[in-house]
């Protein structure tokens, strides 16, 4: 386990090395609608996720198995949605297949994570890094309801997440995560960490990808007012691990990565 790279998990230092990189920018929302977002939407954002995280802690108290606070932060994923304007569409939910899998995703914006959660139907972790564990309510939240910190501050710290990891999905439960390791700041598929395809490999379940589509032109990367838009979450084919080794992760991590690239191109393109 010597030589992981602190964006072996796709949590590491990717958002910040992604700074400045890149071929297109959001179309900027105009002024009225900035100055709609600033007085009235985000602080509806800042209430209904706190509303949601007083509820979901009160209910972590007798709910051990997650299943009331996911519930939780699935109406708070919607409230979120509505809040923006965006309604999302899943497309391939067919393609969904019951028991644990690894769903790996592109990381465009803060919203990407209320889009997962508005739609994927069933109770998931999610990994996520250790300092959002720190954001009041938020990481009240991530604390009680199970999810999987990472820590990339060393080669123990990061052998310890990615073993949560694993036992999370041999304990029968999906595991979300983002490999890109930060959000894009181009709206751009960029490089994927192999920590999901390696967690995945060692607990023998499939990686599922998944495209998300629009949620860099609602809230790209450094900006804080919303660009309202229809929102695509696409579901792939997923990809099977059986007979893989560990040596394969990097293998598995380029097939999953050209899986939603393309995906991402050929629904995002008549969107534009």
């Amino acid at each position: 386990m010597q030589g992981f790279s602190p964006g072996f998990f796709g949590y590491g230092d990717n958002e910040t090395n992604l700074q400045g990189v890149g071929k297109m920018k959001a179309k900027p929302a105009s002024l009225p609608f900035r100055l709609i977002t600033y007085l009235f939407l985000a602080p509806l954002v800042a209430l209904s996720t706190t509303f949601f995280g007083c509820i979901s802690l009160v209910c972590g108290l007798w709910d051990k198995s997650g299943r009331q606070q996911h519930f939780i932060a699935h109406l708070w994923a919607r409230s979120l949605l509505r809040i923006a304007l965006s309604p999302v569409t899943a497309v391939g939910l067919e393609r969904l297949k019951p028991g644990p899998a690894v769903y790996a995703s592109n990381h465009l914006s803060y919203y990407d994570t209320p889009v997962l959660f508005a739609t994927l139907p069933f109770q998931f972790r999610i990994l996520a890094k250790q300092g959002l564990w720190k954001i009041p309510f938020i990481g009240w939240y991530l604390n009680r309801s199970g999810q999987v910190p990472v820590d990339s501050k060393d080669n123990r710290s990061m052998i310890a997440s990615l073993g949560r990891g694993v036992s999370t999905l041999k304990s029968g439960l999906p595991l979300v995560l983002f490999p890109e390791g930060g959000r894009t700041p181009t709206g751009e598929v960029h490089d994927f960490m192999s920590g999901g395809s390696f967690m995945a490999i060692k607990a023998g379940v499939p990686v599922v990808p998944i495209a998300l589509i629009g949620t860099y032109e609602l809230l790209p990367i450094h900006t804080y007012h919303l660009t309202p838009r229809p929102l695509l979450a696409v579901i792939g084919d997923p990809i099977p691990t059986t007979g893989l080794t560990t040596r394969d992760a990097a293998a598995l991590t380029a097939r999953v990565r050209e899986a939603i690239a393309t995906m991402y191109d050929q629904y995002r393109k008549p969107l534009l």
